[in-house]
C-alpha cells in the first residue's frame, strides 16, 4: 500500500510540468501546482479572516468561482428563451445547490411579487378558488427530493457525439428537496368535478408557459411546491410558486405558478403540439411522452475531470429514473464488452438522481468508460444503437442510451460514440 501510494504521488507529481496541467483551471491547476509545497504555516494561519456579518447570505469560496452554470452559444438565439447547464462534474451527492440549478426559459425571468401574486383554480370545480401565498402557506406541507430534468437533455448527442464536457451533454438536469402543498390537497377544497380528466397548468412569465396534465397524475404526486432545497425558490427556478411533477419532463413543471384549469380534453397548447413532440422515423409525431425514463452519465472523470495520474481513481455519477428508485448501476471499462456492478450512495430515493462509485486502477492505456442504469420497474438504459431503432434519428426529446467517454493516454477525456 505504502509503496502504490508513493508511485501514485511521484506520477503526480510529474504530471504538474506536463501538458495536462496547461488544460486545467481553477481549483485544479492551484492544487497542481501547490503540490511541492513545505508544509509550514500559510498566509491565512497569520491573519484574522472577515467577521460573521460580513455576508448576512454566505457564499461560495473565490476559490469555487469556476463552479456557474453555463450556456452555449449556438443554442442561445436571445438569453431569455433559452437554457444554462448545471456544473455536475462538480458536485457531489445528490442535492443540487439552489444557485447551480439548470435554467429553462421561454420568456425570460419573471420577478414576481408574491404579495401580490395570486393562484386561480377554476374550470371543472364545484368552488372556483383564488389564492394567495399566505393562504396556500396555511395547507398542510410536505418535502419530499426529486429530480427535474428538462426532455431535451442530452438532444444534442441524438445523431453523433457533439457536446464536449458532463456539464453539457448532460447538464440539464436537477436534484432538490422541494416543499409544499400536494395538489390534491387543493384540488379536493376547489371540489374538482369526477367528469374532469385533465389540467392546465399556467405560469406567470411573458411566455405565459402552459402545459396539460392528465388528472391522474394532478392528483398523484404533483406539488404546488415555494420552496427549494429549506428555502424560498429562486426567481430562476419560479419565486413565489411553481408545480413539481415528479420524473416528468422539466416543461410541465410550470414555474411563476398563477393557474389551474380543469376540463375534459387536453388544451393543445403552442407547448404540445409545435413544441415538445416526438418526431418519429415515419414522419409521424408523438405527442404527451411526459415520464423520463432510467438514464445514467459517469460524472468523475469527465472531459472536465481529466485523470491526472496512472493508478487509483474512483469512477462516480448519477443515475435517475421517473419511473421510480434506481435499483442498480453497472460500469464498465473497456466500451461495454464486460460489465461490474457499482455501489448506490444511500438513501435511494424514488425520482431523484443517485449516486454510485465504483474504484478502478487506470494503467495508462485508451479506455473506454460507460454507465448503465436499471429502475425497480426492470427498465434497462439502453444503447445509442437501441434508443435509434426505437425513435428514429428526427428525435430531440429523450435521450438516454448509454453514455461513453473516451480515456486518451494522457489522461485527457472526449466524448464519443459506439455503434
Amino acid at each position: 500500500m505504502r509503496e502504490n501510494r508513493r508511485r501514485f504521488l511521484h506520477s503526480a507529481a510529474a504530471l504538474t510540468g506536463g501538458t495536462l496541467l496547461a488544460g486545467l483551471t481553477g481549483s485544479q491547476a492551484r492544487a497542481a501546482q501547490g503540490a511541492d509545497l513545505p508544509l509550514g504555516v500559510p498566509p491565512w494561519t497569520k491573519q484574522l479572516g472577515p467577521g460573521v456579518d460580513a455576508a448576512p447570505y454566505g457564499a461560495p469560496s473565490r476559490y469555487e468561482r469556476d463552479v456557474i452554470r453555463r450556456n452555449v452559444p449556438f443554442l442561445t438565439a436571445t438569453t431569455e428563451s433559452s437554457v444554462s447547464f448545471t456544473p455536475l462534474q462538480d458536485l457531489d451527492g445528490v442535492i443540487t445547490p439552489n444557485g447551480l440549478c439548470f435554467v429553462r426559459d421561454h420568456g425570460g425571468t419573471a420577478m414576481v411579487d408574491p404579495v401580490q401574486h395570486r393562484l386561480m383554480i377554476h374550470g371543472m370545480v364545484d368552488r372556483p378558488m383564488v389564492y394567495t401565498m399566505a393562504d396556500l402557506m396555511r395547507f398542510p406541507s410536505e418535502s419530499h427530493v426529486y429530480f427535474l430534468e428538462c426532455a431535451a437533455n442530452g438532444g444534442m448527442d441524438w445523431r453523433g457525439a457533439q457536446m464536449q464536457g458532463v456539464q453539457f451533454s448532460h447538464g440539464m438536469v436537477h436534484c432538490c428537496e422541494w416543499t409544499g402543498v400536494k395538489l390534491s390537497t387543493l384540488m379536493n377544497e376547489a371540489g374538482v368535478s369526477s367528469k374532469a380528466r385533465w389540467l392546465l397548468a399556467e405560469g406567470a412569465d411573458a411566455a405565459a408557459m402552459t402545459r396539460s396534465i392528465p388528472i391522474e397524475k394532478a392528483a398523484g404526486d404533483v406539488l404546488v411546491a415555494w420552496s427549494q432545497n429549506g428555502e424560498r425558490l429562486r426567481p430562476e427556478n419560479g419565486y413565489p410558486l411553481r408545480l413539481i411533477v415528479p420524473g416528468w419532463q422539466g416543461n410541465v413543471n410550470i414555474k411563476w405558478l398563477r393557474r389551474l384549469k380543469f376540463g375534459q380534453e387536453p388544451w393543445e397548447t403552442r407547448e404540445e403540439t409545435s413544441k415538445y413532440t416526438e418526431l418519429m422515423a415515419d414522419g409521424k409525431a408523438l405527442q404527451f411522452s411526459w415520464a423520463m425514463q432510467a438514464k445514467s452519465v459517469i460524472t468523475r472523470p469527465c472531459p472536465e475531470k481529466p485523470i491526472l495520474g496512472r493508478g487509483f481513481c474512483e469512477v462516480s455519477g448519477l443515475a435517475w429514473s421517473g419511473m421510480g428508485k434506481i435499483a442498480r448501476v453497472d460500469v464498465s471499462f473497456d466500451g461495454g464488452a464486460n460489465w461490474k456492478t457499482a455501489a448506490l450512495q444511500e438513501p435511494v430515493l424514488p425520482k431523484s438522481l443517485t449516486r454510485f462509485r465504483i474504484p478502478w486502477e487506470w494503467n495508462g492505456e485508451v479506455a473506454y468508460l460507460q454507465s448503465r442504469a436499471m429502475d425497480e420497474t426492470g427498465y434497462v438504459q439502453p444503447t445509442i444503437v437501441a434508443l435509434r431503432n426505437a425513435w428514429g434519428s428526427n428525435a430531440i426529446y429523450h435521450k438516454n442510451s448509454i453514455h461513453t467517454w473516451r480515456v486518451n493516454q494522457n489522461g485527457t477525456i472526449d466524448n464519443v460514440q459506439i455503434d
